[in-house]
């Protein structure tokens, strides 16, 4: 496979660019430039210029802020095949988070110039791009919905299913598992909660039988973590 369609590829399983046509995804990975970044990097820091958008390949990217006193406050990670940076890129203002390499991280960027470029003259590109910023505000809001109603064993249970959702494992059986790829601490920044209540929400939701965990290994019923999910 011809490194610009493996990309293409790459790009089609992302919420961005997922919709495009095999031909446009092309025209995109045309325009991509390769990159990587070590454990711990700063990729951008809230407040820089918002000059490029990265779509991960390989490894993992934090997505945060720090509040007034001094507390990390995580809005997500992307994963491969997941694209981050985009609202400074699309809007150019500056960027609304810290960017923080969890590991390795292989990316292809492409520059907001080259990215206006494509929307002004692909209405199919526009169109991506409108559907995708609507996407991520409603996520935004149902995380901020989470934090703010849900006890921690429901944001848990949600925050599993669109793992195994993202992973295109529920469709795959009853029982997906994979390995988490965080710690606990890192598990708490992103459902909103200390290291010490994940640690008991994961337990209760292992009495449930919705999870089962070996080691950072979780293997997820759906079903179980569904009526959890919408028990809130």
């Amino acid at each position: 496979m011809a490194p610009g369609t493996s990309i293409a590829a790459v790009l089609g399983k992302t919420a961005l660019f997922g919709a495009l046509a095999q031909s446009d995804r092309l025209i995109v990975a045309g325009q991509l430039r390769r990159t990587t970044f070590k454990q711990g990097q700063t990729i951008f820091a809230r407040g820089d210029p918002g000059s490029e958008i990265f779509l991960v390949v390989e490894g993992s990217v934090r997505l945060s802020v720090f509040s007034s006193d001094g507390r990390t406050l995580s809005f997500k990670h992307a994963n491969a095949g997941e694209v981050f940076g985009e609202i400074a890129c699309l809007d150019g203002g500056a960027r609304s988070a810290d960017a923080i390499a969890l590991t390795r991280v292989e990316a292809m960027t492409l520059a907001q110039a080259r990215l206006n470029s494509l929307i002004e003259t692909n209405p199919r590109v526009a169109r991506a791009a409108i559907t995708f910023l609507c996407h991520r505000l409603r996520e935004t809001s149902e995380q901020s919905e989470a934090i703010a109603l849900h006890p921690i064993e429901v944001r848990l249970a949600r925050f599993f299913l669109v793992r195994c959702k993202h992973r295109e494992m529920a469709g795959g059986g009853s029982k997906p598992a994979f390995d988490i790829g965080m710690s606990q601490n890192e598990l708490a920044l992103l459902v909103g909660a200390s290291r010490q209540k994940v640690n008991a929400a994961l337990a209760l939701l292992e009495e449930a039988g919705a999870v089962k965990r070996t080691g950072n290994r979780v293997v997820c019923n759906v079903a179980r973590l569904q009526r959890l999910a919408a028990s809130a």
